[in-house]
């Protein structure tokens, strides 16, 4: 009995070992609701398949993910300043956002597009949105792309701190189309609240400016980290770990070419 009480306090002395020595890292999202990605609930709890496929990845890396949701526009200061360790909210890998910081392999793709009004007819060309008032969020791929694409069209292109501002004044009629992430804005139009709004079009791909897929951020020389996630990525597809997830969720594949 002595021996067995032994063995079991040597197990669990190991067990506590392991989790006392197990990576901590801060994990931030955008402190706003992103449905599918990432919402909260009523009581505050964080739920979506980032958030799951967070949960997923930290797992299989062995890491203690501690969540530190901070606003968009201070997400990547956020993360160069040590304040957290990786950003997993959606961002996409582009050349401009390379200069500053690393990102892992990508874990999703989606394209831009352009959601208005019923009854307004009007595609996502820079000759269809002639006129109108453009919503995109702030510090956005989809700001820098209306800008290239759509100022010298649009009669304004509003900028909103978050998605969901933007899509509220698209259901209110104070702007006539918003621009975002087509996953994004698919949520919107199958809610009551975008019962109102349709989709127009996806714009044309530019690469430059929409970038390559949408990875793990991750500050620049932190390569240990980023081999750590990127297997982690390619284990819990190889799994069907990350299928499982994007059932729940999407009825379509997420990941791209």
């Amino acid at each position: 009995m002595r021996r067995i009480m032994f063995t079991i306090a040597m197990v669990a002395n190991i067990a506590v070992a392991g989790i006392a020595h197990a990576e901590t890292v801060k994990v931030s999202w955008a402190a706003e609701p992103y449905p599918p990605f990432t919402s909260p609930d009523a009581t505050g709890k964080w739920e979506g398949w980032e958030v799951d496929f967070m949960n997923a990845v930290c797992k299989q890396a062995a890491l203690e993910c501690v969540i530190t949701p901070v606003a968009w526009d201070g997400i990547i200061p956020a993360l160069t300043s040590k304040k957290i360790d990786m950003i997993i909210s959606s961002m996409t890998i582009t050349d401009e956002r390379l200069k500053t910081i690393d990102f892992s392999d990508k874990y999703y793709d989606a394209r831009g597009a352009i959601v208005g009004a019923k009854g307004q007819k009007f595609d996502a060309t820079p000759e269809g949105l002639k006129g109108k008032i453009l919503g995109v969020q702030t510090a956005s791929i989809h700001l820098r792309y209306a800008q290239k694409h759509f100022a010298g069209s649009v009669d304004d292109i509003k900028e909103y701190q978050t998605l969901d501002e933007a899509q509220q004044d698209l259901a209110a009629g104070r702007v006539d189309a918003i621009q975002a992430d087509s996953f994004a804005l698919n949520s919107f139009l199958k809610s009551s609240a975008g019962a109102c709004c349709e989709l127009k079009g996806y714009v044309t791909k530019d690469e430059a400016v929409l970038g390559h897929g949408v990875g793990v951020g991750l500050r620049k020389g932190d390569s240990a980290l980023r081999d750590k996630i990127n297997a982690a990525i390619k284990a819990i597809r190889a799994d069907g770990t990350y299928d499982k997830i994007t059932k729940k969720y999407f009825d379509f594949d997420i990941y791209g070419d």
